[in-house]
Formats: C-alpha cells, structure tokens, sequence
C-alpha cells in the first residue's frame, strides 16, 4: 500500500480522487492548495503526489516546482491532474519536474494506470 498525497481545491475533485486511490487499496493524504501539498510533502513524504494546477496561494507548477527541487522530496513522483489541456501547459509542468500530466475530466482508468506506474498495484478500476 502506498501513501499518496492528492492536491486539489475542490471538496469534489478531491473526494472523487480519494476514492479512486483508495479503491486501489492505497492510502490517501489530501491538502487543499499548493502551499498545503508542499508542506504536507515535507511532513508525510508520501510515495506519489497527484497536484492539481489551478489552486489559490501556490499553483500547482509552483507547488511541484517546490516539491521537485527541495532536497527531501525530489524524489516524490508528481502527476499533474489539471483542466489546463493546452500542450503548452503540459511542457510547462513537466519542466517542473512533474513525471506524469492528465486532464480533468479524466477516465478513472487512465488515473488507476498512472497511479499503478508509480507505485505498484492494480491498474484498472
């Protein structure tokens, strides 16, 4: 079982992804912006961040770029889970260090697949 930080400012978006991880029988950590995920990163140095984009006070390119470039969690896997589906937004997060980069509204699947990239387990729902 994994530990897997979600990152999302939307009570739903962030209820719906708990329950995807959890389903895949990992444990979910949650934090509700960017700068929330960054500390909670440092806190609980989860196996796998999953970090939306549009957030109040950090963004999440800042929040992965932080993540990403902090000695104590660079080695955390971020996929960005984001409603931003321009090319451009996808080269921009991955040059924060993100590993992974899916769009909102996503198939639980193609979630479940990315997840089990990272950190092992079942990758169909």
């Amino acid at each position: 079982m994994a530990r897997i930080l979600i990152v999302d400012d939307s009570p739903s978006q962030l209820m719906s992804i708990r329950r995807i991880v959890e389903k895949l029988g990992h444990e979910a950590l949650t934090a509700e912006d960017g700068a929330a995920g960054v500390e909670a990163a440092k806190r609980e140095l989860p196996d796998l961040i999953l970090m939306d984009v549009v957030m109040p006070n950090l963004n999440g390119f800042q929040a992965t770029r932080a993540i990403t470039r902090e000695p104590t969690t660079k080695h955390i896997p971020v996929i960005l889970v984001t409603t931003k589906d321009q090319d451009t937004d996808r080269v921009w997060g991955m040059r924060q260090g993100a590993k992974a980069y899916i769009t909102k509204p996503f198939n639980e699947g193609e979630l479940s697949a990315l997840v089990a990239q990272y950190v092992g387990g079942p990758s169909a729902a």
